[in-house]
């Protein structure tokens, strides 16, 4: 706690209670005790004093009331080597401001003519302060910030360092659905007066609410919150506790402090603070960083103002919420299932035909802007019909909350966020996604930086618990996107190691997935640790952590219950979850088998497993592979014969991941099935595989196993196991 700060709050709080005695004693002198005083049209007295302390006070003379309690939280200003270590002092004087606050404008409403107007809107001429809220406006007003329709008040005191600054920072807050509450100057301006100098509109229906030219009007604003707990928080009059718990945790408020911090400024954020509403000045005045009262730092300096909104929206904490998302297309659920046709596409990024990637990577609060979308690379209007390029998402989140735990859950709603635009498609994830604009969707204006401007709103809708600033960056250049795909392979794959030497054994709870069921209604994941779910990007670790984020969220924990089958990996608790989850379609489960009631598959696996009953093997082919299989059938093929939430034995979708899981196909005698797989794969996953293979007694088993460029029927596969000494010619049938 700093000594200046403590001493000017000290300082400001004595001066502004010695003038709210003076005040009095002059009403007193001429009114006389019982004259009545009020804030018009309001229920709650003076909502200061009623909501804190419980006085009903109605005339003048019971104000020397709460002018007593006010000098009784005083302090004597500290000597100049005195330093105060903790914030005892400084809270008690900012209640006394605000008692102080409460007298003073109190009785100008005795003044003839009235100093504010008694109206919602500001006249175009004339007095433009609109002072205390009455009840039509508290009713009206005051339940946006129970609703979420408000997040929060920005209480701006003083003047901006100009009109064009004064402008920008209301706008800003304005998009961001904050109230702004105007009070005090600086040398006879304030920020209202600036913004009625560039014509902007103010008054209660604009949100852009000027209280009052005095700083003791900031009490205004104050008595809006506290009126908002005994309204809404059911908070009893007196209950000065609950008032100020209630608007720390429920009314989202800051204070912006702009100009010269005199001693009676300082004093009102020091009243601010009691609420839990922190300050932030762009002056370089003393700091309060260590939390406490506030949810985190009391007081930021020095900000700049270009960025002084977004760092007070970072200290208070306060969750924003886009309710309408500015696209020129519609979006909603509706859409997320919409498929769209080759002869309906614009433009096509990823998939089989170009390289792609999406990651979502934690930052420091302090290293990226929120809201900042870059297209790197060509735009959507930049490039001709029928193009297909390259597609890198990176999406840079920060929060005081966010864990790199959550990262690849943050990813994997991705699928769903860029689903929901209409004219949009997205399949895939991580380095295997797909997505196509539709010519009517890019006729209507939507461009690739509007997929950065979904996954900004999203997020803080979605995630506004953990995430604080979205930025977003989209690459459409091939040497970017090749670049950028490798930094985020390296993260995928430390991701995936987290799993260590957990097993399904070791613990008796599994999560469900069921982000895909709008294109796939009775598929059901269910993840374990040796059981990727189907995508790659989901494993047992992400799915906790997404419980964690949402517990009602997509992702359920499954309780394993007695096993019902141990090679093929079935329990009774899975199986009925998956029939619930599963609109009762799907009966059973296997985990561990192909062919045995394998798991559903909705369209977002990395590979298909399938069985080659002549070579007594499996063959597992990925999604990047666009050559023929043995089966017959090219990836996208197979995909449309088992997606969509089919179950059906000897085809089921997998992770890479699962083909180096000690569980993969245990059922059917594990790697010792597979027989054939892309060679690209083979190389992806070599290291791991090896390992794998060689802790079974099996080092050359990658060998043994073709390729397309040893096979692509099943005789030639057949072959190739005859050459090598395949194991799987040794084995029981697969098909008996």
């Amino acid at each position: 706690m700093s000594k200046l700060i403590a001493t000017r709050v000290i300082r400001g709080a004595n001066k502004l209670v010695a003038r709210a005695e003076k005040s009095l004693n002059e009403a007193l002198q001429k009114y006389g005790p019982d004259k009545k005083v009020e804030f018009p049209n309001t229920a709650y007295f003076l909502p200061i004093s009623y909501g804190m302390l419980g006085m009903k006070i109605t005339t003048v003379g019971e104000l020397q009331q709460l002018l007593g309690k006010a000098k009784s939280l005083l302090h004597p200003v500290p000597a100049e080597k005195v330093w105060l270590p903790y914030l005892g002092h400084t809270l008690d004087c900012g209640m006394a401001t605000l008692f102080a606050d409460e007298i003073i404008e109190a009785l100008k409403y005795l003044q003839s003519p009235l100093p504010y107007m008694v109206m919602e809107n500001c006249p175009e001429e004339g007095n433009f302060w609109l002072g205390a809220a009455d009840d039509v406006i508290m009713r009206k007003r005051g339940v946006e910030f129970v609703d979420g329709t408000a997040p929060g008040f920005a209480a701006c005191v003083g003047a901006c360092p100009s009109t064009e600054i004064a402008v920008k920072i209301a706008r800003e807050l304005q998009e961001k659905s904050i109230y702004v509450f105007m009070s005090a100057a600086n040398n006879g301006t304030s920020m209202a007066d600036q913004l009625r100098e560039a014509g902007v509109q103010m008054g209660w229906e604009t949100r852009l609410v000027p209280l009052g030219s005095d700083v003791t009007a900031t009490i205004h604003a104050l008595g809006f919150a506290t009126r908002a707990a005994l309204a809404f928080g059911g908070v009893k009059p007196g209950d000065f506790s609950r008032v100020l718990k209630y608007n720390k945790n429920r009314v989202f408020a800051f204070a912006l402090a702009f100009g010269e911090v005199d001693d009676e400024k300082h004093a009102q954020a020091a009243g601010a603070i009691n609420f839990g509403f922190p300050a932030i000045s762009e002056r370089d005045i003393d700091r309060i960083l260590p939390t406490g009262v506030c949810t985190y730092e009391h007081v930021v300096s020095p900000v700049p103002v270009n960025e002084i909104v977004q760092k007070a929206i970072e200290v208070r904490g306060l969750k924003l919420h886009v309710h309408k998302i500015p696209i020129p297309v519609s979006y909603g659920p509706a859409f997320e299932g919409e498929r769209i046709r080759g002869e309906d596409t614009y433009l096509e990024m990823g998939g089989t035909k170009t390289p792609a990637f999406e990651f979502v990577t934690t930052k420091n609060i302090n290293e990226i802007t929120d809201n900042k979308i870059e297209v790197i690379g060509q735009e959507i209007t930049d490039i001709p019909a029928g193009t297909q390029i390259p597609l890198g998402i990176v999406v840079a989140v920060a929060g005081r909350q966010m864990q790199e735990d959550f990262e690849p859950v943050l990813e994997r709603r991705l699928h769903n966020f860029l689903n929901e635009p209409q004219g949009v498609f997205h399949m895939g994830q991580r380095d295997n996604n797909w997505m196509r604009i539709s010519k009517e969707a890019k006729e209507k204006g939507f461009k690739l930086s509007h997929l950065g401007t979904i996954i900004h709103a999203q997020f803080h809708n979605e995630f506004g618990a953990i995430v604080d600033k979205v930025q977003v960056k989209i690459y459409t250049k091939e040497a970017d996107v090749l670049k950028n795909r490798e930094v985020a392979r390296q993260s995928y794959r430390k991701r995936d190691e987290r799993i260590g030497s957990m097993t399904d054994e070791s613990t008796e709870t599994f999560y469900s997935c069921t982000l895909c069921q709008s294109f796939a209604p009775t598929h059901v994941c269910v993840i374990s640790p040796e059981r990727t779910g189907l995508c790659g990007s989901y494993n047992w670790f992400t799915c906790k952590a997404a419980y964690q984020i949402n517990p009602r969220g997509p992702n359920q924990p499954v309780l394993k219950n007695e096993v019902v089958d141990a090679a093929r990996g079935q329990w009774k608790g899975c199986n009925d979850f998956v029939y619930q989850a599963s609109r009762k379609a799907i009966a059973a489960m296997s985990f561990y088998s192909i062919m045995s009631e394998p798991m559903t598959s909705c369209g977002c696996f990395e590979c298909i497993a399938a069985v080659l009953p002549a070579a007594n093997g499996v063959m597992t082919v990925n999604r990047e592979f666009s050559g023929m299989t043995p089966a017959g059938m090219k990836f996208s093929t197979l995909a449309g014969t088992i997606g969509g939430g089919q179950q059906i034995p000897g085809f089921v979708g997998h992770s890479k991941r699962y083909i180096i899981s000690k569980k993969f196909l245990l059922s059917e005698s594990g790697l010792k099935r597979l027989v054939w797989m892309p060679k690209m794969l083979k190389d992806e996953i070599k290291e791991l595989f090896n390992k794998r293979t060689t802790e079974e007694g099996m080092p050359n088993l990658l060998d043994m196993i073709a390729d397309e460029t040893v096979a692509t029927t099943e005789e030639e596969v057949i072959a190739h196991l005859q050459k090598t000494g395949h194991p799987a010619l040794t084995l029981a049938p697969i098909m008996g």
